[in-house]
């Protein structure tokens, strides 16, 4: 598989799914930043206010090349596939599509304790043009689901295995996952920079070690108490290699 440039967007991306891409480096020239909102803000608003951020830094809106989300609780297939469809509109009313494409990298995870009540925007990620920049790039979230299957119960690594066994797993496959999808951005684990893992379940100390020993927590891994977006789905990373962050205030 090779990835796709979109010259005037400063990034090429990785073809997935139509509701993501796999991942997305900027291109010579460009940098990806990563923007987190302070408190998650829900979708209508959050893409008013992607769109102002953008114009107010001078970018096009088809420089939004990554986003992570918040949702209330995991969705049915039927669901996840309605909200899939609402939010490629925008994406489309904004001209991020390519050909029926979805360069847009993604997550998108349901917090275990005080979830939005609606989804919402966590963070985003767009280029600037920065030259002589460093390579940058975000790789979208994973869930223990093999992508292209026709359900997820038929995909997903150990369904319904919440046990240290089949925690481990579905584990080993995201973090393989991850590592496919760095490998044909170019990346590895020392390029990056900030490394997230969701699940509700504890970690079993063999995956932990798996983690460590991979080269997947070199700074730090940072979990977070939620579940993946699909129901029947228990665990999820991302991870990115981006130099300049910031937070916008509530």
């Amino acid at each position: 598989m090779s990835t796709i440039a979109i010259e005037e967007a400063g990034y090429r991306f990785i073809p997935a799914v139509m509701q993501y891409s796999a991942g997305v480096v900027a291109l010579p020239g460009f940098r990806l930043e990563r923007v987190r909102f302070a408190e998650p803000v829900p979708m209508a608003e959050g893409w008013r206010r992607i769109a102002a951020y953008l114009g107010s830094i001078g970018r096009p809106l088809t420089a939004f090349a990554a986003c992570e989300l918040r949702s209330p609780a995991p969705f049915s297939e039927a669901g996840f596939a309605a909200f899939n469809r609402g939010y490629a509109e925008v994406l489309a009313e904004w001209g991020v599509l390519r050909a029926g494409q979805n360069p847009v990298a993604r997550s998108n995870v349901c917090p275990r304790v005080a979830p939005p009540a609606a989804p919402a925007f966590h963070a985003f990620a767009f280029t600037v043009p920065a030259d002589g920049a460093p390579p940058s790039f975000v790789v979208a979230g994973s869930g223990e689901s093999i992508e292209g299957k026709a359900t997820y119960r038929e995909s997903t690594v150990a369904y319904g295995d919440t046990s240290p066994a089949g925690m481990l797993q579905k584990g080993r496959y995201v973090l393989g996952e991850m590592e496919r999808r760095m490998g044909l951005l170019g990346f590895g684990w020392p390029d990056t920079t900030g490394v997230q893992a969701y699940t509700v379940y504890p970690l079993p100390p063999a995956l932990t070690e798996e983690i460590v020993t991979r080269g997947a927590a070199r700074h730090g891994l940072t979990w977070q108490d939620c579940r993946p977006p699909v129901e029947g789905l228990d665990y999820e990373m991302d991870c990115r290699g981006v130099a300049m962050e910031r937070v916008l205030p509530a």
